[in-house]
C-alpha cells in the first residue's frame, strides 16, 4: 500500500511540475490587426498602428498575367512598409467553380500562380472568398458543387504546401453567396480537402449577418487560420456604430488562436476612421485578456 501511494504521489508530483513549466498563453490578436487596401494606403495603415497589409490576389499577384507585368508589384510589395502578408479577392467573376460551367483546369492553373507568386512576396494566406464564383447555379445539386469544390482544393493542396501558402476558406452571408454560408460549414469543407494549407477563416462581420455566434469559432477551433472583422449593420469599420466584438474575441482567447485578423469594410474617410477603428478593437481586446 505505501509503494502505491509513493507512486501516486511522484506521478502527482510530475503532473504539477510540468504543468508549472507550461507558458501561459499570451493573447496577441491586437499585435496582429491588419486592414485589407492597396500599397498606396500603407503610410496611412503603419500611422494608425497596423501591423500588416491584405491586398488582393486578382488586383496584386494578377495571375493571368505574365511575369514581367507581376515584376512592378513584386518590387511594390517588397517596399511596402508595413509588409502585405496576406490577399483576399480570388477568384475572378469569370472562373467558376461549381455547376455545369465549371473550368478546374483554369481555376487550378490560376491557383498554382497566385500560390507561387504569395510566397514570393511573402503572403503566407489566400483568402478564398470568391462568391460569384463558387454560387451554385438553380436547379444544379449542392452535394456535386460540394464535390466540386473539395475536388479543387485537393488539386491546390499540394502547391499550397509546396510554397508553404495557407488557402483560408471565406464563409460568406447569403446575400452575395448560395455556398459556404457559416464557419461551421467552411471548417466542414476544409477538413474535406484533407491538407494542413486548408483551412477557414471567420469574418466577424458574416458570422453577425448570419446569427452565427462566438460558439462556432470553439467547434472550429482546428481549422481556424484567419479572420475578418467590420460592424454588422452597415460593414462599417469597428468604433463607427459601436459594435461590441468582445463575445468573439473571448472566444478567440479560449481557442489560443495566435493568427491575425484583418479589417474589412467600406470606409468614408480611410485616414481618419482607420486609428479609431484599431484603437477601439485594442481596447475590446485588452478587456478579455
Amino acid at each position: 500500500m505505501k509503494k502505491l501511494v509513493g507512486i501516486l504521489g511522484i506521478a502527482l508530483l510530475a503532473v504539477l511540475l510540468l504543468g508549472s513549466c507550461r507558458k501561459p498563453f499570451r493573447f496577441t490578436l491586437d499585435e496582429n490587426i491588419g486592414v485589407c487596401g492597396a500599397v498606396d494606403r500603407a503610410a496611412a495603415a503603419k500611422a494608425a498602428g497596423v501591423s500588416y497589409l491584405e491586398a488582393g490576389v486578382s488586383a496584386f499577384l494578377i495571375p493571368e498575367k505574365s511575369e514581367e507585368e507581376f515584376a512592378a508589384n513584386r518590387a511594390l510589395a517588397a517596399s511596402s512598409d508595413p509588409p502585405i502578408r496576406t490577399a483576399n479577392g480570388f477568384y475572378p467573376a469569370d472562373i467558376l467553380l461549381v455547376g455545369p460551367d465549371a473550368d478546374l483546369p483554369r481555376a487550378v492553373s490560376y491557383a498554382e500562380t497566385a500560390i507561387r507568386r504569395a510566397s514570393e512576396i511573402g503572403i503566407e494566406i489566400l483568402v478564398l472568398g470568391s462568391s460569384r464564383s463558387r454560387t451554385i447555379p438553380e436547379g444544379f445539386a449542392r452535394a456535386d458543387a460540394e464535390r466540386q469544390f473539395v475536388s479543387l482544393l485537393k488539386h491546390i493542396a499540394p502547391a499550397a504546401e509546396k510554397y508553404g501558402v495557407t488557402i483560408a476558406i471565406e464563409p460568406l452571408r447569403p446575400a452575395e453567396t448560395n455556398f459556404i454560408n457559416s464557419v461551421r460549414e467552411g471548417a466542414a469543407i476544409a477538413r474535406q480537402a484533407e491538407s494542413p494549407a486548408i483551412r477557414v477563416l471567420a469574418d466577424l462581420y458574416h458570422m453577425a449577418q448570419v446569427d452565427e455566434g462566438p460558439d462556432a469559432l470553439i467547434d472550429s477551433a482546428d481549422m481556424l487560420v484567419h479572420c475578418h472583422i467590420a460592424e454588422k449593420e452597415s460593414r462599417t469599420p469597428p468604433g463607427v456604430a459601436g459594435d461590441d466584438f468582445t463575445p468573439y474575441f473571448a472566444a478567440l482567447r479560449q481557442i489560443r488562436y495566435t493568427g491575425r485578423i484583418s479589417i474589412e469594410c467600406g470606409w468614408s474617410d480611410f485616414a481618419t476612421q482607420l486609428p479609431e477603428a484599431v484603437r477601439t478593437m485594442k481596447e475590446q481586446i485588452e478587456s478579455v485578456k
